[in-house]
């Protein structure tokens, strides 16, 4: 090794300190979330498709319908509540 290596300190500081812009959250309407809630508990529909396609992730539209059902927006179905079979892999053994 050679004698004559320095080392340097380096400094890492974010950029939202120097100044930089901070991105801003996307505010969503009410009447959009209470739509997309609504397109989500359609029979068939895919919570997760439905997120990509809005672009969003899958917990927060999970989220948005939770608020929903906690302010009684919505009803919660349960599967012998619309006569449906769960899926084989879900049932109760």
């Amino acid at each position: 090794m050679r004698a004559d290596r320095s080392f340097h300190l380096i400094e890492a500081v974010p950029d939202r300190l120097e100044g930089a812009p901070v991105a801003r959250r996307r505010r969503w309407s009410d009447e959009f979330k209470a739509a997309m809630v609504a397109r989500s508990l359609e029979p068939g529909a895919n919570v997760s498709a439905l997120a990509r396609e809005i672009g969003i992730l899958p917990s927060q539209l999970f989220g948005w319908r939770s608020e929903a059902a906690g302010k009684g927006k919505v009803k919660r179905v349960s599967t012998s509540a619309t006569g449906t079979e769960p899926h084989r892999d879900c049932r109760r053994l």
